[in-house]
This record gives C-alpha cells, sequence and structure tokens, in this order.
C-alpha cells in the first residue's frame, strides 16, 4: 500500500499558484467548498516514486492575517490538518513582495518548500535568482521552475517526497520586530501560556503576534478566557498606543516594516539584477551609508559625534546637579546633629544615590541621540555593516543585535541583549553570544566611565568613551573567536539582516524613548541602588571603633593640640585681646556659666585661635617690621603644620574605623588579590556591590570616601576626591575602567543567562569574565607602572 503524503499549495494571486497545481494533479481534480464557507476548495492527488501525493490548492492569500475569508480559510485548513509540508508559490520576479506570506509560515513554523516560479520572467527582466543562496538564507529548500512550461514540476516532487518522510516538526521561527513589540509579546505569550483556554496548536507567541496586529479571530479567542483575556487584550492595546506615540505608526505597520526589512536583507544577497531599476530613498543612502569603504567610516563619525554631542550638552546640567547635592548635603549637615543619622543621610544616601543620580543628564542625552539612530532606521545599518566582522569572529549575524541592544553603542543593557538571542537558532552560537553579551558597555556602566573621565581624562572625554566602546567590541569578539574555537567549537550559519525603511524621526517619540530609559535608570537609583547604598553603608558603619581606639585618637589630639599651644604662650600673643580670651575659654571648656565638650569644640577654635592671632598682628600693624614678619611666618608655619598633623590623626581614624566594619574587613582581605591592579580596600568593596548592578559602583564608592575622608569641603564630589587622592591617577582609573568593563555581570543579567542556558552556564560567565577582567587589568596595570605612566 502506498504512502499518502498531503502537501498544501500556498500564495500570493498570480503567482502562478493554479498553473503549478493544474501542472502536478492534471486531470485528477476535485471541487468542493470548505466547511461553513462558500469559497472554493480544490485538490487532486498524484503518485510519485511509490508515494501517493494529495495537494490541496489553498485560496490566494497576502498573508495569515484574518482580512478576508480566503485568508481566514487558508490559515485554519493549514493550523487544523496540519498538512505534512505547505509549498509556497513565489513569484521570482517579485520576490520581495511574494517572500512576506512565506515569512509568516516560518513564524508559525510550518514545514516549508519555497517554489520558485517564473524565473523566465524574472530573466527576461534582468532579474536572476539564486535558488541555492536563496534556499540557505531563508532556511527551506527551494526549487525553481516554469509552471506554464511544466519546467521544475517533477523536480518539486522529488523534493516533496524528499522532505516529507522526515515529518519535522513544527517550530516557530519568530523575529525581531524591535524592543518595545519584541517586549510586548514576551509578556503577552506568557500570559497566554498560563491561560487553561490556551489551544496548544496556535503557538504562544505566534497568537500573541496576531493579536498586536489586530487579527479579529485570534482576539476572540483570547477574550474567551474570562480571566486572562481581558489582561491580554489590554496589553496589546497598550503597546500600539505607545507605538502610535512613539512613532506615529500602528504596530501592525511596524511589524510589516520588519518583515519586509528582514526580506530586504535575503534579496540583497540572493537576486543580482542587470538592469539598474530606480531606487527609492533608503536604496539611494545605502548605497553611501553602508558601502564597504564609506559606510565604516561614516559610523565611526557618527559614533565620535553622539558622544561629543552626549558631553558637550551634558556639561552644564552635570554642574547643576553637582551642585544641588552639595547644597542638599550642606542642608542636612546644618539642622541634623552629627551622628548616626546624619551619617547614613549623607554618606548612605546623598553619596550614594545621588552619585548616581547626578549622571541622569549625561544618560539622557546618551539615550536621546541612540533613539534617533534607532528611529530613523540607521541602527538596523549598523548592525548590518558589523555583521561582516562578527562572521570572521565566530558568531552568527543576528548576534549583532544581541550586542547593540547590550550597548554595542553604549547605553543599552544586556538583559535584553541576552534575551534577544533566542532568535539564534545554532545552540553553540547562542551560548557563545550570550556567554560575550556582559562585555559591551551597559547604561550601567556608563556612570563610572563618567565619572573616572571627568576626574583624569578631561580634555579627551568624548574620544575616551569612543575608545572604550571599541575596546568593549574588541573584547567581545576577541572572546567569541576563543569560545568558539574551544569549548563552543562548530560552523557558523547563514544570517538574514533586516534594513527597515529611513525614517524622519517625531520629536515626540524621541522624547517618550528618551524618558521612558531615562526613567528605567531612575527609579533603578530609587530602588535597587537605594537598598544597596543602605546596606553597604551599614556594612561600613559598623561595629566601628571600640572605645579605648577612640580613646587612644583622642589621646593623640590632645598631645598635638598641647603642643601647639606651649607654642603659642609668649607675652606678645596672649594679651588681654577679647577674640583670645573667648578662644582660651573654649580650648578649657568654658564659655561664659555654660559647661560645653573641650574635646568637640577644641580643634575648631585652635584653629580660629591661630587665624586670630596672624590677624591680630596684621591689625596692630606690626607686620612692618623685619621681626614680626618672621614671627608672623612662624607662627602661620606652626598652625599649617597643627592643622596637617590634625587631619593625618582625622584620617587614620576614619580609615581605621572603615576597616573595622563588616565591608572594610571583606575589602581589606580581598587586597591580597587586587593589589596587583593597584586597588584598595575600598574599590574592592565597590566593586564587591557592583555584582549587584553596576552603578553601585560609583554609590559605594561615593559613600566609602565619605566615610573614610576627612577633608575640608567636606561636599566635595567624588570625582573631585578621587583627583585629590595620591593613590589616583590616569593609569589607575583607567585599570578600573576596564575591569569594570570586562569583569562579572550583574545579577540580573546572571539570572538571565540562567534562564535562557542553564546554571552552568550561568556560574561559567561570572568566572570567565572575572578571569579576562582580571587578566587584561593586570598587564594594563604592571604594563602602565613599567613604562613609567603611574604607581
Amino acid at each position: 500500500m502506498k504512502q499518502k503524503i498531503i502537501i498544501a499549495l500556498s500564495g500570493n494571486p498570480n503567482a502562478g499558484k493554479t498553473t503549478v497545481f493544474n501542472a502536478i494533479t492534471g486531470a485528477r481534480q476535485h471541487i468542493a467548498n470548505y466547511p461553513g464557507v462558500t469559497v472554493e476548495k480544490k485538490y487532486g492527488t498524484i503518485h510519485h516514486q511509490g508515494y501517493e501525493i494529495e495537494v490541496v490548492d489553498l485560496p490566494g492569500t497576502y498573508s495569515l492575517t484574518a482580512y478576508s475569508m480566503e485568508e481566514i480559510v487558508a490559515r485554519d485548513f493549514v493550523i487544523n490538518e496540519k498538512p505534512r509540508l505547505v509549498v509556497d508559490i513565489v513569484d521570482a520576479s517579485n520576490l520581495d513582495r511574494h517572500l512576506y506570506l512565506a515569512v509568516q509560515f516560518k513564524e508559525l513554523g510550518v514545514p516549508l518548500i519555497l517554489a520558485l516560479n517564473m524565473v523566465d520572467v524574472a530573466e527576461s527582466r534582468g532579474i536572476k535568482v539564486d535558488p541555492d543562496k536563496l534556499s540557505e538564507q531563508f532556511g527551506v529548500p527551494v526549487v525553481p521552475m516554469v509552471a506554464r512550461t511544466g519546467k521544475g514540476i517533477t523536480d518539486l516532487l522529488d523534493k516533496v517526497v524528499e522532505q516529507a518522510p522526515k515529518s519535522p516538526e513544527w517550530v516557530n521561527a519568530p523575529m525581531s520586530y524591535g524592543m518595545d513589540i519584541d517586549s510586548g509579546l514576551d509578556r503577552v505569550s506568557s500570559i497566554i501560556e498560563k491561560s487553561r483556554f490556551f489551544d496548544k496548536k496556535y503557538p504562544a507567541r505566534w497568537r500573541a503576534l496576531k493579536c498586536l496586529e489586530g487579527d479579529s479571530q485570534i482576539i476572540g479567542l483570547l477574550k474567551k478566557d474570562p480571566d486572562l483575556g481581558k489582561s491580554i487584550t489590554d496589553i496589546c492595546d497598550d503597546i500600539t498606543k505607545h507605538s502610535m506615540n512613539t512613532m506615529e505608526e500602528e504596530t501592525e505597520a511596524i511589524i510589516a516594516d520588519h518583515r519586509y526589512g528582514y526580506i530586504a536583507g535575503i534579496t540583497k544577497k540572493v537576486v543580482k539584477r542587470k538592469i539598474e531599476l530606480r531606487l527609492n530613498f533608503s536604496d539611494k543612502a545605502d548605497k553611501i551609508l553602508t558601502n564597504r569603504i564609506l559606510g565604516p567610516i561614516i559610523m565611526g563619525f557618527i559614533l565620535y559625534g553622539i558622544y561629543s554631542f552626549t558631553f558637550w550638552a551634558s556639561e552644564l546640567p552635570l554642574l547643576w546637579f553637582e551642585i544641588f547635592f552639595d547644597a542638599l548635603k550642606n542642608l542636612v549637615a546644618t539642622f541634623v546633629p552629627s551622628g548616626i543619622l546624619q551619617s547614613l543621610i549623607v554618606s548612605g544616601v546623598i553619596d550614594g544615590v545621588g552619585g548616581v543620580l547626578g549622571f541622569v543628564p549625561l544618560i539622557m542625552f546618551m539615550f536621546f541621540a541612540i533613539a534617533i539612530m534607532e528611529d530613523s532606521g540607521y541602527m538596523a545599518r549598523v548592525a548590518y555593516m558589523l555583521d561582516r566582522v562578527l562572521r570572521w569572529f565566530g558568531l552568527h549575524g543576528n548576534s549583532v543585535m544581541a550586542l547593540v541592544v547590550s550597548g554595542g553603542i553604549s547605553g543599552g543593557c544586556a538583559v535584553p541583549g541576552v534575551m534577544a538571542t533566542r532568535i539564534l537558532r545554532d545552540p553553540k552560537e547562542r551560548i557563545a553570544t550570550l556567554l560575550v553579551v556582559p562585555f559591551m558597555n551597559c547604561g550601567a556602566k556608563l556612570p563610572v566611565y563618567a565619572m573616572l573621565i571627568g576626574a583624569f581624562f578631561t580634555k579627551d572625554k568624548a574620544r575616551m568613551l569612543f575608545i572604550l566602546t571599541l575596546i568593549s567590541w574588541g573584547f567581545a569578539l576577541f572572546a567569541a573567536k576563543l569560545l568558539r574555537a574551544t569549548v563552543l567549537r562548530g560552523p557558523t550559519t547563514p544570517f538574514v539582516m533586516e534594513l527597515p525603511p529611513y525614517r524622519a524621526p517625531t520629536l515626540r517619540g524621541l522624547l517618550i524613548h528618551t524618558w521612558e530609559r531615562t526613567w528605567q535608570y531612575i527609579k533603578k537609583a530609587g530602588t535597587v541602588i537605594l537598598a544597596f547604598s543602605v546596606i553597604i553603608w551599614a556594612m561600613m558603619t559598623f561595629p566601628g571603633l571600640s572605645e579605648e581606639r577612640i580613646q587612644a585618637f583622642d589621646q593623640n589630639r590632645e598631645e598635638v593640640a598641647i603642643a601647639f599651644l606651649n607654642q603659642q604662650t609668649s607675652p606678645r600673643w596672649i594679651q588681654d585681646k577679647g577674640e583670645l580670651k573667648v578662644l582660651n575659654q573654649l580650648y578649657h571648656g568654658l564659655s561664659g556659666e555654660e559647661n560645653i565638650e573641650p574635646k568637640a569644640q577644641r580643634h575648631e577654635a585652635l584653629l580660629e585661635m591661630a587665624r586670630a592671632a596672624v590677624w591680630l598682628e596684621r591689625k596692630n600693624g606690626e607686620t612692618a617690621s623685619f621681626e614680626m614678619e618672621e614671627k608672623f611666618l612662624e607662627a602661620g608655619g606652626r598652625f599649617l603644620k597643627y592643622r596637617q598633623q590634625m587631619t593625618n590623626i582625622d584620617n587614620l581614624q576614619q580609615q581605621t574605623a572603615l576597616k573595622g566594619t563588616i565591608a572594610g574587613w571583606m575589602g581589606t582581605k580581598l587586597e591580597y588579590i587586587t593589589r596587583p591592579l593597584g586597588f584598595e580596600y575600598r574599590t574592592n568593596v565597590a566593586l564587591v556591590g557592583g555584582f549587584a548592578a553596576k552603578e553601585v559602583v560609583i554609590s559605594t564608592l561615593g559613600t566609602a570616601y565619605s566615610l573614610s575622608d576627612v577633608d575640608e569641603d567636606k561636599t566635595a564630589s567624588l570625582s573631585e576626591k578621587l583627583k585629590k587622592d595620591p593613590a589616583w591617577n590616569p593609569l589607575q582609573a583607567f585599570t578600573l575602567i576596564i575591569f569594570t568593563m570586562l569583569y562579572v555581570p550583574c545579577m540580573a543579567t546572571v539570572v538571565s543567562i540562567r534562564k535562557e542556558s542553564s546554571w552552568k552556564w550561568a556560574t561559567f560567565s561570572i568566572f570567565f569574565n572575572l578571569l579576562v577582567a582580571y587578566g587584561v587589568s593586570l598587564v594594563i596595570r604592571q604594563g602602565g607602572v613599567f613604562l613609567g605612566l603611574g604607581g
């Protein structure tokens, strides 16, 4: 008994589908109606190579969305009857338009063969389609044919017989439709999977996609769930409104643009035109912007321009934020008494969270520039050009989107970058991309870069950020090359890139995209970073110094103060002057009849005494003589020496106190490992905190330096404090920048890697990144020291 195979013929109207059907079945046809509708159903049989092949001629359709009865019938037959294969007839002379239906079949996961019809018509128009390359790029078998002459019909039947026994599983091939729509699809599909009314024959993501396209049939099915139906349709409505606000287009049109962009990426590689056709604006622009020589040069200038614009535009707002937070610290210091509460507010909250929020202007302008690139369509061209590079390093071309989303242009996030690897079919290419995504310059690392660049590379801010972008790409690509040559060895698979048409971004859309991303940054600072800042402040405050240690430091101050006073007791200085009398009373702990703490007032009193002594001599006009000038200089020298001694004691006490805390203990222990990198305990604590979120590196450093240093300007910014610290220099700053760029992914990224792969690869990512970061930073630090660039 012959084995029976059921196949369905599909295609656009006028694609030659009926001609193919007639050429296959001849007179062996039957005509009926599909159940419940008046749409004609044609089917026939043919015997070939021992198989009985039943061929069903589906109504001609342009898409699988329920716009017409024909489209509903065609879709329902494919989904409900599940033919062994769908043969999609495409017109070789209009490949861009006809592949649109084929893309939707792939989204649904249908086993597919492309029948490339009318190749003779295409050739007469100067169009040559490479069927082998089309098969490679599209991922399905392709059979060239001329149905009206019967050419290729036998080849098509041979291919059906070859493919049908394999009984391929229906595996949908999801595309990317942009970050906004992709995230919405993930949300909706996850809810659909939880629904009690979920019909397994409809893939969850495909139903979510149809909901966003406004497919009435699918929306009706979703609404049957009384618990989740409304929430699903509400999310779809919200995404549609968001698309209208940002892009001034319906989600359906955006999805269609991405499909056509995907198709354009294929046809650029498989179609050759002998006759030059009229080009649209996008084609003309791409001839320059994606040119093999000019394209990368223009891209470099654009990226450098973005960084220059970002630093130029944010310079003044950054200063305003710095002034605001300084004023806020002064206000708190004025109204909140010294002690734990003041320390918590100033060092824990303002220095911690404020250090991160202070970079909001820079982040905002960076996001604005990136939004222009995305909304205009140029970002896709960047990805297209970078694909040429990625293939050499063993990555799939689609990896470029994951890397760009993660911060390949700066300002992205590794979490959606990890999720973007879902579009990679080859597991080795997917894992390799997952592992190198954390090397990119995500938005969380930008505050670290901005603070250190602002402190030590003030003349070359834009150039430094541009260089860091190139460095992050370099490390990601070489790491990928290493992985693909060792633990993830394997061939690369073909790549298709979406090239949506260029658009003029709307100001409203740019502002909404910029605000959404900036708000996410601010929310993170007000939640995660605030929580970790307070936790780390507590770890840097408790248990603190014992009473005995505090008394020892007070005794040191007492000795220095007495020695200073003994030098200031000559009759010339201790005269019956009102200012000196008050200062002496402060020193001895008396002010009128009220007792005050001498230890709390003594240091400031002595400083004022020295200033008053100098003032008195100048006031009496006695500095005119050489003798008085000498005494004046001698007194000033003693005063400066005294002040330096007291500052040294205060700094030693603060640092001893910090080292005695939980965080200080951790940081000190880690110095055994990080000392070759030049990192001391405060930097170590900041890097440990950075595992939670990279912004925490800044907030922790701000808290650590606020708690450990005694500075005349107690409200100085972190960058100012680091500039004054002798342990810091450009080499040390650059070493920390590179280490921050490369070391362990943040907690959210690790969890995402685990979800997309396994704990094995998530753990591997932590240790792999840490080893790479340590090795590279060690070479930079020790090499710089050897060359005399820092110590």
